[in-house]
């Protein structure tokens, strides 16, 4: 049997080496990729918004080989003009370490992030696009306010991809570009004019608008004495995500508001585990808000974190309790998922419009 082992090695080895020698002998060709036919994208319309890191896959292999290298070739208006702003090169951040949700300071979250110098929109090796975030409406022109997508407003570009066994030419991409919406919900926001949008119910009358809306639980009015909604039938409450001055350049403040828009002592909301709701550092609570130090943006990532269990969205939960007939607690909750992109002073804010929510137990 050994004999036998010893007789197959020999001839397998001496196999190869006749091989190589008439590879060389002959000069045949070294084996080529595969390159499917096939290769394609789901997608050939991208529509990211600008103002946050955007990436769009869809890349379809067919089965060829890997690694495979992607190019974006004859970028152009669709009137024929060269393509250039979407490839300008500007300060940008990566992350070079993983963001958890566990750091304790915003030097430790800075420390995980660096800026390089990328161009607005790229492709990467994996054949997906990114338009970064670091892309705004100066810079990048969005789609018209209008709303048309004329042709000579629309940005084409092909993509040449390639392994060792050649090459395709996946022609006629296009990207349209949502202006800036810089939080959501956004749905406050007209997407193409970025004015206020108007009134669901009623779209036409130019002096009603749309409001975010929070989630509302057990909460009473006053006067009422009925549970408070906010639908588009009826806005007890609405919430405004918006700038503010007077901060720090990082910070994040949350306060409420009854309904002569004045504010309403944080102190009231007293289920409310401050420390915990959001990923920020020397909270600051005084009788009109709350404020956190904050990195932008808010969530830092789209990975799961306590903070953003959901990974896109962060939350603010204000909790209260109040005594209910027979002795037990009424817990009610304020609630908004939320998620900012642009870096600033910003504040989210509830207000109560028609009628104030009752902390006094019954």
């Amino acid at each position: 049997m050994k004999s036998i082992a010893k007789k197959d090695l020999l001839f397998m080895v001496l196999a190869f080496v006749a091989f190589s020698g008439c590879k060389k002998l002959y000069d045949l060709p070294d084996e080529k990729d595969y390159l499917s036919n096939n290769v394609n994208f789901s997608n050939k319309v991208l529509e990211p918004i600008i103002g946050r890191n955007n990436l769009i896959g869809g890349f379809n292999s067919d089965n060829s080989t890997a690694p495979l290298t992607f190019e974006i070739v004859n970028p152009r208006w669709g009137d024929g003009r060269p393509l250039t702003d979407i490839f300008q090169k500007v300060p940008t951040y990566v992350w070079t370490a993983p963001y958890t949700g566990l750091e304790t300071s915003l030097a430790e979250i800075e420390a995980k992030r660096k800026i390089e110098e990328h161009q607005l929109f790229e492709m990467r090796s994996s054949g997906e696009f990114i338009l970064w975030a670091s892309a705004t409406n100066q810079l990048i022109s969005p789609r018209p306010a209008d709303s048309t997508n004329f042709a000579q407003d629309t940005r084409f570009f092909d993509v040449k991809v390639k392994n060792t066994g050649g090459e395709r030419l996946i022609k006629d991409f296009q990207i349209r570009p949502f202006r800036e919406r810089p939080y959501e919900p956004s749905n406050d926001m007209n997407l193409y004019t970025g004015r206020p949008a108007p009134d669901p119910k009623f779209p036409l009358d130019p002096k009603l608008r749309d409001y975010i809306r929070p989630g509302l639980s057990n909460v009473i009015g006053v006067t009422s004495n009925q549970a408070l909604v906010s639908n588009n039938d009826k806005k007890d409450v609405v919430a405004y995500i918006r700038p503010f001055t007077g901060g720090n350049g990082h910070s994040l403040r949350i306060k409420v508001l009854n309904k002569d828009s004045v504010e309403i002592n944080p102190a009231f909301f007293n289920e409310t585990v401050w420390d915990k709701m959001i990923h920020g550092f020397n909270i600051q609570k005084t009788d009109k808000y709350v404020q956190y130090d904050v990195a932008y943006p808010i969530p830092l990532v789209e990975t799961p974190t306590s903070y953003a269990p959901g990974g896109s969205r962060a939350r603010v939960l204000l909790n209260y309790s109040r005594g209910a007939f027979g002795g037990g607690r009424t817990v009610a909750a304020i609630s908004l998922e939320f998620a900012i992109y642009k870096a600033g002073d910003w504040e989210i804010v509830f207000h109560f419009k028609n009628d104030n929510p009752k902390f006094a137990s019954e």
